[in-house]
């Protein structure tokens, strides 16, 4: 796996608890969105607040990719 598809915020062994504390339920194991998923997102949420519109997913996803290139060196 590289850089790019490990998780970004992964939730591992979650456990619920009840209004008193309680553990119950089952664990529950999340890797959540991959690194270069939450890069683009965050890139295309500064893209869309600017006003722009035109060519904002790849755009998007193209700052994600440079950044993790950058990251890799």
């Amino acid at each position: 796996m590289n850089n790019a598809d490990t998780p970004a915020m992964p939730c591992d062994d979650l456990i619920l608890r009840d209004d008193k504390g309680n553990l119950y339920g089952s664990p529950i194991s999340s890797a959540g969105l991959t690194k270069r998923e939450h890069f683009a997102a965050m890139a295309m949420q500064g893209l869309l607040s600017n006003g722009t519109r035109a060519l904002v997913a790849s755009e998007s996803v193209a700052i994600a990719d440079a950044l993790l290139k950058e990251l890799s060196k």
